[in-house]
This record gives structure tokens, sequence and C-alpha cells, in this order.
């Protein structure tokens, strides 16, 4: 019979093996629990001309999905208190989020090519 103590190692040993392993073995990839700045250094999202982040590699996709929607909460209620187009409240945030934007960072312009800044 299994020693208790023998059990509890194999139990710990199992789930570091699951939390250091798991992202790599399901796909997680990179744009697992960061922040932008993280995915904007890694690659994996850039930022866009309209005040909205893009994901560059599906490893991204929830993250920006979640970032973008905060933003566009933003953007909605400051075009509402100023009764303004909330479009145009997200490109005068691109203009002061790209140029806080990590060197390196992929930029994606109005015209849908993308460029390193």
């Amino acid at each position: 019979m299994m020693s208790r103590r023998f059990f509890l190692t194999a139990l710990a040993a199992g789930g570091l093996c699951a939390t250091l392993l798991g992202p790599v073995l399901t796909g997680a990839g990179t744009a697992w629990a960061q922040t932008p700045e993280d995915l904007l250094r890694a690659g994996t999202a850039g930022e866009r001309w309209d005040g909205f982040m893009e994901a560059r590699d599906g490893s991204a996709a929830a993250t920006v999905e979640a970032i973008n929607d905060k933003r566009r909460n933003v953007y909605v209620r400051r075009a509402g208190e100023q009764g303004v187009p909330s479009e145009e409240v997200a490109k005068v945030y691109a203009q002061e989020i790209i140029a806080k934007a990590p060197s390196g960072s992929w930029i994606k312009r109005q015209d849908g090519s993308w460029v390193q800044k």
C-alpha cells in the first residue's frame, strides 16, 4: 500500500507539472495571463489606428478581446459625456496608446498595413 507521504508528494509533483506544462501542452501559448504591454513586446498583438488592439497570434485572441471590451466601455462612456461618437473618442485615445506603446510594438495603420514602432 502506498504511504500517505508518497501519495501527497506524487500529487504535488503532478500538480506542479500540470501548472508548468499545461499551457504548452494545451497550446495556450504566450498570451496566457499577459498584460497589453506583454502582448506588444512579444509581438502576439498590436495596436490599431482606431484605439483597439488586434491579435497577431491566435494565442492572444481571448486576452485581446477582453482588453478591447474594457476600452470600448471607456470610449462609449467618454463619448456620452462629451456628446461625440465613440469612434472619435477611440481615435484620440489611439494616438496616446500608440505613443506609449513600447519600442518594437506592431501598429496597424488605417490602410491595413502593419509597421513596427
